[in-house]
């Protein structure tokens, strides 16, 4: 047993959450929130940082905190059922049904699909999803190689594509980013906007998924002491946080100061295709490819392993590990042929409503101590944010859901709400259901405590 690693170590771990982490949506949110924001993508670049490096470096240190060590640990403090229901909800969307399949057809659409003809779009998406999840396959059924293959492999070369990319365009920038037309959601809300973009990633619950696999490859560097794991956890998760924070703030600034040249695109994917034709003409179109091909593969290998062990902890009378992982990867095989355009648009109300019960449990956990883990303050707290966060969700949905009659009117309820505009409603709720919990929790301690 080791006392602590030596500091290569603990940026190999650091590494390996960050390529874990750092996939193709990681890419081109960004860089589309900084050609939305234009001059304001200081502000919005904060928010998005917020949620998309803070939150998740929160949820990391959550399991590794933790005395449960698990979402599903996490979670039942709430109730059994519960932390079942939110656990395979949120395994379910950062693996097989939106993040997983995403992985693969951002890599299709952004690095191979502009070079092929229209006809063999469909064809040529199915012939590479089975390329890229075999590949994911491979790696996924040795899951103690995960350090190696991603903290020491895959994550160093994709971190010398991008910084290619990176610097060139700081160094030859394509327009002022004070002069950068700013688009309407961001003219007034930029900080609130790029807050709630940040969700796409899906980085937040991924954390709670992710935490398990950094325990993992600690106690496999021969880490086993329970403060110790915690204290290595939090050393790991600020060289990820510290990669991650100088990669979205480039990102958005490139997409900021893309304005200059590029007419605003439909999405990131299209504006990083631009900005590398730009810069590397048709090498760009190789470059950005590797990018993210490799962005998108380490990010697979780390969503399938860690559905699989969680499905086999929760299940250990079903499926072995290496049966988890065909299933899972076989059917985000079969979903990502639906094309990412779907994908995005099924997964928005998802997250809006995930979203807000992640952070809650994630804060939660946190400062648990404070009041014993007591499981009165989970319960009002996490009810309330429930409830709330549901128009969010209903609030993301297609126009031809919105304009049904029933969800029509119950929009125009949630929408008296503070923050609604935002995507935030659950906010106030959530905070008074934490006052709600905490207050039945001192009532309760003042009558068992005896009086001095």
């Amino acid at each position: 047993m080791k006392n602590k690693l030596t500091p290569s170590a603990y940026f190999f771990v650091g590494s390996m959450l960050f390529g874990l982490f750092f996939g193709a949506g990681n890419l081109i949110f960004p860089v589309h929130m900084g050609q939305e924001a234009g001059s304001q993508v200081f502000a919005a670049t904060i928010g998005f940082i917020i949620t998309a490096t803070g939150l998740p470096f929160l949820g990391v240190l959550a399991i590794g905190m933790s005395d449960v060590g698990s979402l599903l640990g996490l979670s039942s403090r709430i109730g059994k059922k519960w932390g079942y229901f939110f656990t395979i909800l949120l395994y379910m969307t950062i693996g097989p049904f939106f993040a997983l399949p995403r992985t693969a057809t951002v890599s299709y659409e952004i690095g191979f699909s502009l070079s092929m003809p229209l006809k063999w779009q469909k064809p040529g998406l199915f012939l590479f999803t089975l390329v890229f999840f075999g590949i994911a396959l491979f790696f996924s059924l040795r899951p103690g190689k995960l350090l190696i293959w991603v903290g020491k492999v895959l994550n160093p070369l994709f971190l010398i594509f991008l910084s290619a990319l990176i610097i060139i365009s700081i160094v030859n920038p394509m327009g002022m980013v004070g002069d950068a037309f700013v688009s309407a959601p961001y003219t007034q809300d930029a900080f609130f906007r790029g807050f709630t973009e940040g969700y796409h990633t899906m980085d937040a619950l991924a954390s709670l998924a992710f935490g398990v696999l950094v325990i993992d490859a600690l106690r496999g560097l021969g880490i086993t002491d329970r403060k110790e794991i915690a204290l290595s956890t939090v050393k790991a998760g600020f060289v990820s946080v510290l990669l991650m924070v100088v990669i979205y703030s480039c990102l958005s600034y490139m997409g900021a100061m893309s304005i200059g040249q590029l007419a605003l695109s439909e999405n990131g994917g299209i504006a990083l295709a631009q900005i590398a034709r730009y810069y590397f003409g048709s090498l760009g179109s190789i470059l950005l490819a590797l990018i993210v091909t490799l962005a998108c593969l380490k990010t697979a290998i780390g969503l399938i392993t860690a559905c699989a062990e969680t499905f086999v902890e929760m299940f250990p009378n079903s499926f072995s590990y290496p049966k988890y992982v065909v299933i899972f990867t076989l059917l985000g095989n079969v979903i990502a042929n639906i094309g990412l355009t779907q994908i995005i648009r099924l997964s928005i109300p998802v997250l809006m409503f995930l979203y807000p019960l992640a952070m809650v449990l994630i804060l939660l956990s946190l400062f648990s101590q404070f009041f014993v883990n007591s499981r009165i303050i989970y319960i009002t707290t996490t009810i309330t944010t429930a409830v709330f966060s549901i128009g969010d969700a209903l609030a993301a949905m297609p126009e031809s859901v919105r304009i049904l009659r029933p969800v029509n009117e119950v929009l125009n309820l949630y929408s008296k709400m503070p923050f609604f505009r935002f995507g935030m409603a659950w906010v106030p709720p959530a905070a008074t259901g934490f006052l709600i919990g905490l207050a039945i929790y001192l009532l309760r301690r003042m009558k068992t405590e005896p009086v001095c």
